[in-house]
Formats: C-alpha cells, sequence, structure tokens
C-alpha cells in the first residue's frame, strides 16, 4: 500500500484530481501547445494580429478620410507649386531644338526652332491649348499670352502656303477621302466604310500603311496626329473630313528631302510621283520671317529665353515667385522693387497675426478669469454670450465691422458724441490695418476665452487663500500663483488663433482695404482670378513651412506638453 501522505506540494500529480496536469515546455513534450493544438506562441502572435487588424478596421474609415480631405489635397498642392509640363507636353518640337540654344549670344534662334514652333502651334491651336501655354508663360513675361493667341489665329496662313500649291498641282489633293485611301490600310477602309453604314459601336481607329510611314516619316506622323484628333477628341467622321493644311506641309518636307516615292504602289503612288518632281518649283515659306510678320515679339530674344527657361517638366519658378524673385538665364534673381508684393505680404500677415493672437489674450484673459470665479449658474449666463457669435454668420459679422467702423458709423459717431475726436477729425478705422485687427480680434476672441476658462476652472481657489494669508498682496498672490498654472491655457488659445488667424482671408478682404489684407488673400486671388494655381501652391506650401517652423519653435520654447484645454 502506498504512502501517499509523505508526498510534498512538489509531487502533486494533477492527474489524481481528475483534471490534466498543464503541459509545459520540456525536451520530451516539446513547446506549450494552447487549446486548439497550435504553439502558444503561435497562437498568441495569432490573436495579437487579428486584434490590430480590428483596431485598423475601427481607425479606417477616419484614416481614409484624413487622406482624402487633408493629405491628399496638400501632396495636390506640393505637387503643382512644381509641376509645369505644360510647356514641354505642347510644344515638344520647340523645345527640343531650343536645348542647344545659346540664349546669351544676343541671336534669335535658327529657322530648325520656328519650323519645330509653326508645327507646335497648328497642332495646339486645333486642341485648344496655345491660349493656356500663353497664359502660363504670361505669368513669368508679360505680353506673352497675346502673343500665341494672334499667332494661333494665323498659323494655318502658313500652311495653305503648300496646301494651295498641291492643290493647284492635281485636284487629288482636295480630297480628303483620296488622301484616306492612300494613307490607310485596305482593312480599315472597309471598317471605317461599314462603320459610316450603321454607325454602330465606336468609330474604327485609324491604321497607317506601313509603307506609306516608311517612305513619307513627317507625313504619316501628322496625319496620324490628325487622324487621332478627329476621331477621338473631336469624334466626327474620319472620312468625312479634309486633312489639315499641317498634312500638305509636312508632305512638302518629305518630297523636298528626296523620298523615294517611286517604291510605293497603290492609291496615290502616281499623284506622289508627280509632286516629286514639282516640288522643286514651289514656293517655301520661310518660318522666321513668317512670325516675325505675324508678331515682331518672336524676335524678341527675351520671349525665346522665357520658353526656353520654362521648358523643363519640373520648375521652381513658382517657389522664386513667390518671393519675388524669377528665373533667367543667368539663375534667379531679385525682381524689380515695383513688382515685389508676396514677402511683404508674409510679414504682414505674421506680424498681424501676433497683433490679434496679443489683443485676444488682453481682452480675453480677464473675461475667462470672471467666468472661472463667478457661479456656475451665472458662469453659464455669460457662458452663452461668449458663445453667441458662433451662431451668426462670419459674413454678417464682418459686414457689420465694415458699417460700424467706418468714418460715419457707429464707432466714430460715439467718439464725436463724447468729445474724444472732432468731428473733421474722425478716425480711419476701415480699410487698413486697424480695421482687420480689430474685426478679426472680435471673431477670433472665443477661441482664446475658452481654453483659458477650461485650464482656470482647474485651478483651486484654496491656492489663492493659502498665499493671501501667508502675506502676498492679491497681485503677488495672482503672478506668483494662478498666473503660472494659467499659461497652458494661454498657450492652447494662442495657437488656436495665431493659426486660424494667419489663414483667414473672408475678413481681411471686406475691411482690410489695401493695407490690411493677408497673404491668404493673395492665394485665394491667384486660385479663383487669375487661375495661376502653381504660385497659389507656392505661396500656400511657404505659408505652411511657416507654421509649421513657428510650432516647433514653440515647442522648443514652451514645451507642446505644457499646452492644455483643461483637467
Amino acid at each position: 500500500m502506498t504512502d501517499n501522505t509523505a508526498a510534498g506540494p512538489d509531487q502533486f500529480d494533477g492527474a489524481a484530481s481528475g483534471r490534466p496536469a498543464p503541459k509545459t515546455e520540456t525536451a520530451d513534450s516539446g513547446p506549450m501547445l494552447a487549446a486548439d493544438g497550435r504553439p502558444l506562441k503561435a497562437s498568441l502572435n495569432r490573436a495579437l494580429r487579428r486584434q490590430k487588424l480590428r483596431a485598423m478596421m475601427l481607425i479606417a474609415p477616419l484614416l481614409i478620410f484624413v487622406l482624402v480631405t487633408f493629405i491628399a489635397p496638400i501632396a495636390d498642392m506640393l505637387f503643382r507649386s512644381v509641376e509645369n509640363q505644360i510647356v514641354s507636353e505642347t510644344l515638344p518640337r520647340t523645345t527640343t531644338e531650343l536645348a542647344t540654344w545659346d540664349g546669351d549670344a544676343g541671336e534669335i534662334p535658327p529657322p530648325v526652332v520656328f519650323e519645330a514652333l509653326y508645327k507646335d502651334i497648328f497642332i495646339a491651336q486645333e486642341r485648344k491649348l496655345h491660349t493656356r501655354l500663353g497664359s502660363r508663360l504670361n505669368y513669368e513675361l508679360t505680353g506673352v499670352s497675346s502673343l500665341f493667341r494672334k499667332s494661333g489665329r494665323n498659323v494655318d496662313d502658313m500652311g495653305e502656303v503648300y496646301q494651295d500649291q498641291f492643290e493647284d498641282l492635281n485636284a487629288f489633293w482636295e480630297d480628303g477621302e483620296n488622301w484616306n485611301r492612300m494613307m490607310a490600310t485596305p482593312d480599315w477602309l472597309d471598317d471605317i466604310t461599314a462603320w459610316s453604314e450603321d454607325r454602330e459601336g465606336s468609330q474604327p481607329p485609324f491604321e497607317m500603311r506601313e509603307e506609306v510611314a516608311a517612305v513619307l516619316p513627317e507625313t504619316a506622323a501628322t496625319f496620324q496626329t490628325f487622324a487621332d484628333f478627329v476621331q477621338f477628341e473631336d469624334e466626327d467622321n474620319l472620312a468625312n473630313e479634309d486633312p489639315w493644311a499641317i498634312v500638305y506641309s509636312a508632305l512638302y518636307e518629305d518630297l523636298q528631302s528626296g523620298a523615294d516615292v517611286a517604291s510605293l504602289s497603290g492609291p496615290g503612288a502616281t499623284e506622289l510621283q508627280e509632286a516629286a518632281a514639282a516640288v522643286a518649283g514651289f514656293e517655301s515659306v520661310d518660318y522666321t520671317a513668317a512670325f516675325h510678320d505675324v508678331d515682331e515679339d518672336w524676335h524678341d530674344i527675351e520671349v525665346w529665353q522665357t520658353i526656353q527657361t520654362y521648358s523643363p517638366d519640373f520648375t521652381s519658378g513658382y517657389f522664386l515667385n513667390a518671393v519675388d524673385m524669377k528665373k533667367s538665364p543667368d539663375g534667379p534673381e531679385m525682381r524689380p522693387e515695383n513688382e515685389q508684393l508676396h514677402i511683404m505680404l508674409f510679414m504682414r500677415t505674421l506680424f498681424m497675426s501676433l497683433v490679434i493672437t496679443g489683443s485676444c489674450i488682453l481682452l480675453g484673459y480677464p473675461v475667462a478669469w470672471i467666468l472661472a470665479n463667478l457661479p456656475a449658474r451665472t458662469a453659464n449666463l455669460l457662458m452663452i454670450l461668449v458663445l453667441l457669435p458662433f451662431w451668426t454668420s462670419l459674413l454678417v459679422r464682418t459686414s457689420a465691422w465694415k458699417v460700424m467702423l467706418q468714418q460715419q458709423g457707429v464707432v466714430n459717431d460715439t467718439l464725436v458724441w463724447l468729445g474724444i475726436v472732432a468731428d473733421d477729425s474722425r478716425l480711419a478705422l476701415i480699410n487698413n490695418q486697424t480695421g482687420t485687427i480689430i474685426a478679426m480680434t472680435h471673431i477670433l476672441l472665443p477661441f482664446m476665452i475658452l481654453p483659458l476658462y477650461s485650464v482656470m476652472k482647474t485651478i483651486p481657489p484654496s491656492y489663492l487663500r493659502a498665499a493671501k494669508s501667508l502675506g502676498a498682496t492679491n497681485w503677488t498672490a495672482f503672478w506668483r500663483v494662478y498666473f503660472p498654472q494659467s499659461v497652458p491655457g494661454i498657450g492652447a488659445g494662442s495657437i488656436l488663433v495665431f493659426i486660424l488667424s494667419i489663414g483667414y482671408y473672408i475678413t481681411p478682404e471686406i475691411v482690410g482695404g489695401t493695407t490690411g489684407t493677408f497673404i491668404s488673400n493673395r492665394i485665394a486671388y491667384h486660385i479663383s482670378s487669375s487661375l495661376n494655381w502653381g504660385l497659389a501652391a507656392a505661396l500656400g506650401a511657404i505659408l505652411l513651412a511657416v507654421v509649421l517652423g513657428l510650432y516647433w519653435a514653440y515647442d522648443k520654447i514652451v514645451g507642446i506638453d505644457n499646452v492644455k484645454l483643461g483637467g
């Protein structure tokens, strides 16, 4: 008979109680297992991953909202501030030829550049892109916009010189159907004929004959551009369209360069051979002189330097303009003094935002102190008065200040009635910095009072009583005991007011006049009026960098951990 009473706690056998003994990791049994038979470590990792996934799914809607409404617009703004593809995409041939031109030599570009300009502007004006390009370059050099508009209206005449000569040579060249039979594959001709009869489905894309493309490369490329435009941009039936005048110019270029049209057969082969023999007697176009006839500014070296400077796909020009500088062939340089505006607006914005923040502190601190030390019932009633401006439209409040601050307004009338100012010396309180500071202080004051009140409410009144019982005067007790504890509220309110004021543009626009507007007003102007979104993006990016820099400085000096809204 076994004596179990001698067994100590270390010899306890769990199986004796009817329950399985826990599995431990030993050399014999292997790793500890979970209830499902998996290793315990793998099971715990799996549970942790599931927990993280559930947490991620909970915050996913907010994360997506922040990405779409905050991160994506900022990223788009930063990209627009350096994006400059419109020049190279609208003038691809011109920018390529212009890359080797020396703008400092004092001579206009060679004829090959003007010929490339003709081709680019012809296609651009068909696509209505030349005016957009002119507007873009007009930001850098005044007058370029009208130059491109005028050239777009007159560039057809250059190509028609060759078109008229080909059509006078043979009536074959007058008909667009003849061009299609000469340039297109037989399969495409059958497809377009069938499509023209039933008009079902999309128009079959144009297919170029390989042998024609090999012999007449420039003509084939230009005709392909024409066909793509007609079919997919204008969405017209290519079978019924006559080619552009530039197609005739391209054909002249190919034939003049000695294209081996004798190797071609099929539709148009005879006419091509006839034209090849005749082009030597054709009148040619001097594109350099032709563009000078359109506008003398095409022989202005500064115009070509501007195009060359802004040919790259990405540019620092917007950021340079944002700090009153510009790109030049010799590198960045300051703009003339009468064109310098943005640095002054940045400095004015920072200065006035600091003044508004200081005004809100001076006016809001006493109000918050009174609210924090009054009985709860009275404080709640007064808090309604603090929040009352939020129930009124910002535009209405700003317009009310415009009425009150004018020289015949309520404020000046009151000052005259009190005898503080003479009737003929009324104060100028509107359409200047004073009006902006007064109106914005009133609008942003609640954003200072609320953080101050929430912090002051947490300061025990017994601290002041204890200081006074130890002999401190009212001022000493306030300055040495109460004020330091309210600093976090000042910090929170100052950040709110400063960040809000630095980006305001409605109130400065209405009451600021010419001397009280902010940089945000300039950004709004470029977005809605001048449509210079690149410069607006650059200004916004700089403003964002300034705010982040000030935030970093505040964190280093005061400490962002010391900012709180109460508690």
